[in-house]
């Protein structure tokens, strides 16, 4: 396999985490984002600890100028970002009549607009050297719904319309683009759901447990290999069968 160049946003988190090893053990050479120096720090001491040499760089995703000035050190530090993974994402709960303004807002910018800030200073080295892959990592959520987050569900379901509008302009020049919408995954935000509530959400689950980060990773490690060239504008559908469609 070529060893390319990936960038995973949020690859700090429980998912991200994972994703940035799969990743790094199929020989890529992994960036990520931080807003918090001393949590990335520690967070990459941990990763080298366990035989992983990731880059992170500082970088919010919800500024289009923050996003073009990460992407420019990577690709300073790296070389030229091939694959690239929007997984940056944050919650901001409430019913929406009485979501404030900020909620809505701060759900958005970091988790649809974030896919426009990132990708627009990658896109067009991808399509000059005709080749790239592009992972939006949305939410069972986003396809179902959920109570108490109609920001995270619309930005979500918007992720994967940049999806598909992005891979009809692409596939001629060998960009794939494709969206995975994970289910309920047992990352430390999941866990931290009081037990009745979370013995409530499995037993909706066919598989009959939550989902691990690393079965996400298998999937970003799948759509972003040479071999998946004539998958894109596909959505991957990996939460246990909770939600299933045509």
């Amino acid at each position: 396999m070529t060893s390319r160049v990936a960038l995973v946003t949020g690859g700090t988190g429980g998912i991200g985490t994972a994703i940035v090893k799969e990743l790094a053990r199929k020989g890529h050479r992994v960036a990520t984002n931080y807003r918090n120096e001393a949590k990335a720090k520690a967070w990459q001491e941990q990763m080298h600890g366990e035989g992983f040499d990731i880059l992170i760089v500082h970088g919010d995703v919800s500024s289009a100028e923050d996003a073009a000035h990460m992407v420019q050190e990577v690709e300073a530090r790296l070389g030229p970002i091939e694959i690239l993974v929007n997984n940056a994402g944050i919650t901001r709960d409430g019913t929406f009549h009485r979501m404030k303004p900020e909620q809505w807002m701060d759900v958005i910018n970091t988790n649809l607009n974030s896919c426009f800030n990132v990708t627009r200073p990658v896109i067009e080295g991808m399509r000059e050297r005709k080749w790239g892959r592009i992972i939006q990592i949305s939410s069972i959520n986003g396809l179902k719904g959920q109570y108490g987050q109609a920001n995270y569900a619309a930005a979500k379901a918007g992720m994967h319309g940049f999806t598909i509008s992005l891979a009809r302009e692409n596939a001629r020049n060998g960009i794939t683009v494709n969206t995975i919408s994970p289910g309920y995954i047992a990352t430390d935000m999941v866990m931290a759901v009081p037990e009745e509530v979370r013995a409530k959400i499995v037993a909706d689950i066919p598989t009959g447990r939550l989902g691990a980060p690393e079965e996400i990773a298998y999937g970003v490690g799948f759509l972003a290999d040479d071999r998946a060239g004539w998958i894109t504008g596909s959505n991957l559908d990996i939460n246990g069968g909770h939600h299933m469609g045509w």
